[in-house]
């Protein structure tokens, strides 16, 4: 029997809730497509999962790669990172407060071994995460009152704020010296990476509330940023790039020694950026052909010209259905032998399910389902439908580029940029340039996002670095980017200036505080942000436009 969809959940919610306690009470022996379906339904509404073993982090979902079949009655999960990979049958599936106990057994292992499945990777109670909060403020508190003699430490707290978008991981306060202020934000060591990244976003806004609440009787002069020893960088190279309007500092703080080190932001090194070779699309095609008409096979009836064949690299093509990537060929050399071998693959996200004769019913009956619920008029309950909102919203604007922004050349574009390496920042969503060369960095989100303008100035830094990387070579006389040296916009002659930076949302899904943070951006730093209609499946319409020029 083959399990139901490795795409993710597809019940409602009280199908799931059934589920769950059917194999969670003992009252049956849980089939081997059960099991899977339950671990689908789990990783598909947790995407920042981790999968742990006696407390100790063995994967974190968004860095691994899994897949989930059902072979002879068993249930096999198997995950591979870059630092280790498992294979385990899955036993039984107990439902907890808030994670999965999965029992597996190993091959060859006498004993059951349990797993937990985790919606984050943040282990601490919330007892002991308020705990380590309170003791964080109070040691920032004292640490100021000694680095800052004369000042007056005001007002610290980290309660949750909604209406201002302010979270408990940061802690934020003032710093006073008579009618003069300063705003202060801090993080503790013990908070996620993603969590000490945002705070240059919550420091704006706190800056942006101080000021507005002061009413003309206190002058807040700027924003100084504190953050754990050691994970400085990313908001340096950020706060590189504000409104030098407002003083912006930043801190290092050793929660051990409770030493305070003054970061120079505007010497932090160069950016993190590389660029590889550009690759030939249409010899990728060329190559993956065979493995491209397999997968076609398998599709519904008139249903092959929905489907978006996007090269990934010079051997792998990705086989999309309004940006969600259903499958892929990879056609590269045998590990044992000089030969090209065939490697074909289907699943959604991180799912991913070796095609063999063996699972071909599986994949022809999955294609069905897609196709049948991923389409403009399908319904939002349908985890089909609603997966990888962002991609399906690239997808339809990357095909209506030339329509909504002319000044765009639509014949070079560039999407989920593979040449660039950000770190733990991904992959821009599109790459373009205008009719006069200029690069144009576009981000998009589908949903609400606190950190849209952090991280699309993210992007913005490492094109603007490899756009002025400027060598001459062997074959032309003028200095070329390091863009064009590695063989993109080919045929286009790219200008020096600094990016254009493009960020794209539905109106209604617009974070509050977006325009504010960008207002405090450099204004070097030319962006516009781009409000499209609540309906973008069926059309795409440009609703409202804001630009920097407007915002000086």
């Amino acid at each position: 029997m083959a399990f139901a969809s490795p795409y993710g959940a597809h019940h409602e919610s009280a199908q799931k809730d059934v589920l769950v306690a059917e194999v969670s009470s003992g009252l049956e022996t849980p089939s081997a497509a059960k099991l899977a379906e339950t671990l689908e339904n789990y990783l598909a509404s947790h995407p920042a999962a981790a999968l742990l073993e006696d407390g100790r982090v063995l994967f974190d979902m968004r860095l691994a790669r899994y897949s989930i079949s059902e072979s002879h009655g068993r249930c096999l999960l198997q995950l591979w990172s870059e630092e280790r990979n498992l294979v385990r049958t899955v036993l039984e599936i107990q439902q907890r407060a808030h994670s999965l106990r999965v029992m597996t057994r190993r091959m060859g292992a006498p004993k059951p071994q349990a797993l937990e499945l985790v919606a984050t990777s943040d282990r601490r109670t919330p007892t002991a995460r308020d705990s380590a909060r309170r003791n964080y403020q109070r040691l920032l508190e004292r640490v100021l009152t000694r680095a800052f003699l004369g000042a007056k430490v005001d007002g610290f707290r980290s309660a949750m704020d909604l209406e201002h978008s302010f979270g408990p991981a940061y802690v934020r306060g003032r710093l006073l010296r008579g009618t003069a202020a300063d705003a202060v934000i801090g993080i503790g060591g013990a908070e996620s990476s993603t969590a000490i990244d945002g705070i240059l976003t919550l420091g704006v806004l706190w800056l942006d509330y101080c000021r507005q609440k002061a009413d003309g009787r206190r002058h807040f002069g700027g924003l100084k940023v504190i953050v754990p020893a050691g994970a400085w960088r990313t908001t340096a190279e950020r706060m590189a790039w504000l409104n030098s309007s407002a003083a912006f500092e930043l801190f290092a703080l050793d929660e051990r020694t409770e030493e305070l080190e003054a970061i120079d932001f505007r010497d932090c090194g160069n950016q993190t950026a590389r660029l590889i070779h550009a690759f030939s699309g249409e010899s990728a095609l060329e190559r993956c052909g065979a493995g491209l008409g397999k997968v076609m096979a398998f599709l519904p009836d008139g249903s092959q010209h929905r489907v978006e064949l996007r090269p990934r690299s010079a051997s792998e093509v990705g086989l999309l259905l309004h940006g969600l990537e259903f499958a892929r060929v990879r056609n590269g050399p045998s590990a044992h032998s000089f030969t090209h071998q065939e490697e074909i693959t289907f699943g959604a996200g991180a799912n991913e399910t070796p095609l063999t004769p063996e699972t071909e019913d599986t994949c022809r009956a999955l294609c069905e389902r897609l196709f049948a619920s991923r389409h403009p008029g399908g319904t939002h309950a349908d985890p089909l439908f609603r997966m990888q909102p962002e991609r399906w919203l690239e997808s339809e604007f990357r095909r209506s580029l030339g329509e909504l922004l002319p000044i765009l050349r639509g014949e070079s574009v560039y999407s989920q940029v593979p040449a660039l390496s950000c770190g733990d920042r991904g992959m821009l969503d599109l790459l373009a340039a205008d009719r006069n060369g200029r690069l144009c960095v576009i981000e998009l989100k589908a949903d609400e996002d606190l950190q849209l303008p952090m991280q699309a100035l993210d992007y913005w830094i490492r094109v603007r670095a490899l756009n002025a990387d400027r060598q001459r070579t062997p074959m032309s006389d003028r200095l070329l980017s390091a863009f064009e040296r590695e063989g993109y916009f080919q045929g286009m002659e790219l200008s020096d200036q600094p990016p254009r930076l493009i960020l794209v949302a539905p109106a209604l899904r617009i974070h509050p505080a977006n325009l504010p943070v960008l207002r405090y951006l450099s204004p070097e730093v030319d962006w516009e942000l781009i409000a499209l209609g609540e309906h973008w499946r069926d059309e795409l319409k440009i609703v409202f436009r804001k630009r920097s020029a407007d915002s000086r």
